[in-house]
């Protein structure tokens, strides 16, 4: 790398001049000076600054996984990518207890000038959802409008763009369904998990049947929960029953794509495996940070202006709350954990196989 030889200085290289007059409170502008209003500045100012950084990672981990061919060190990359995504993550979270010392009454000081804009119209935060999976067809309507509408004509045309482009959801889906240790070389997984399975739930059904202290309706009930789980489980080993649970909204993993995540999870051990295990937990730990922010910031916005209308015009509080459980993309992986099956009674592998799945190491005298 060749040295610049023009010497650097810190504050143009950050363009702070740029940055740090760029805080411009609506309150001043009134001649009603609120003192607050520069921490609601700078701390969404703050947000979009890390918008920017998860835009960055996300893409390149949607670019490695989008080729056709994955090196295991890329994988390697990603997981540390989509880790210093979730580090950020943290960080948007914890900025709410920054803005939780500005206090109800401090906030209703400037509220009023900031009508109608809003938060929901982060266009870089519809471009992470995006990128993230979300499907259009699952996000609620904004005012009765679709969720782009209350932007500009041209931040529609990005956001629409985006819903085109591929998605993490999309590549990691087609980089499972590549998995080669799916095909296990006359090794029939699918065949001994179905009998372990089986095994797993008749003990199941032993135990309610077989239990004295348990009454009958009780033991109905039990039954009940006890047949949902069984088709469960059907519906992850036959590709019919699971394309019909997809088709009603209840997973979006194909069948092959969900299989090679379950085999991931439960020979994870196995070293090869491992660092596949380590990108789907990254996965989880994305989607699982992205609720925790918005639970945290329908909290924050509920004990700033109760249910209030929001700026924006929506019904704020109710409205973020509503997104909570709804906006998941990698349900499917949180879900695996309902069809693993302890270790004592996985099937085992056979030696060449589990060759296959370690590393091999040879050194020539």
């Amino acid at each position: 790398m060749r040295k610049n030889d023009a010497p650097v200085y810190y504050g143009d290289y950050l363009k702070l001049d740029q940055l740090l007059s760029s805080q411009l409170p609506k309150s001043d502008e009134h001649g009603a000076h609120a003192h607050d209003e520069m921490l609601f500045i700078i701390v969404h100012q703050v947000y979009e600054l890390w918008f920017k950084q998860i835009l960055h990672e996300m893409q390149s981990v949607v670019e490695v996984f989008g080729k056709k061919y994955v090196d295991e060190k890329d994988v390697g990359v990603a997981v540390l990518r989509l880790t210093r995504v979730t580090e950020i993550q943290k960080l948007l979270v914890d900025q709410l207890r920054v803005m939780e010392t500005m206090t109800p009454l401090d906030f209703l000081e400037f509220r009023d000038f900031l009508f109608p804009a809003s938060g929901f119209q982060s266009v870089q935060f519809r471009l992470i959802e995006n990128i993230m999976g979300m499907k259009p067809e699952q996000r609620l309507l904004y005012n009765k409008q679709a969720y782009y509408q209350n932007v500009t004509p041209d931040h529609q045309e990005i956001i629409k763009s985006s819903e085109k482009q591929a998605s993490l959801f999309q590549v990691m889906e087609r980089w499972l369904e590549r998995t080669p240790f799916l095909d296990f070389g006359g090794f029939n997984f699918w065949e001994h998990y179905r009998s372990a399975v089986n095994k797993m739930l008749k003990s199941d059904r032993d135990i309610i049947t077989g239990n004295p202290l348990t009454s009958k309706e009780e033991k109905k009930k039990q039954l009940l929960e006890l047949a949902a789980n069984e088709e469960s489980f059907a519906a992850v080993i036959d590709k019919t029953k699971h394309n019909d649970v997809v088709s009603k909204g209840k997973r979006q993993l194909s069948h092959k794509a969900l299989q090679a995540a379950l085999l991931i999870q439960l020979y994870r051990d196995e070293p090869i495996l491992h660092l596949p295990f380590r990108l789907l937990t990254a996965l989880m730990d994305v989607d699982e940070m992205f609720t925790m922010w918005r639970y945290r910031h329908a909290q924050m916005v509920h004990r700033m202006i109760g249910t209030k209308i929001g700026t924006g015009g929506s019904t704020g509080y109710n409205y973020l709350k509503a997104t909570v459980e709804k906006y998941r993309v990698f349900g499917d992986l949180f879900n695996l954990s309902t069809f693993l099956i302890p270790r004592s009674t996985l099937p085992d592998l056979p030696a060449e196989v589990r060759k296959s799945l370690g590393f091999a190491y040879a050194q020539q005298r």
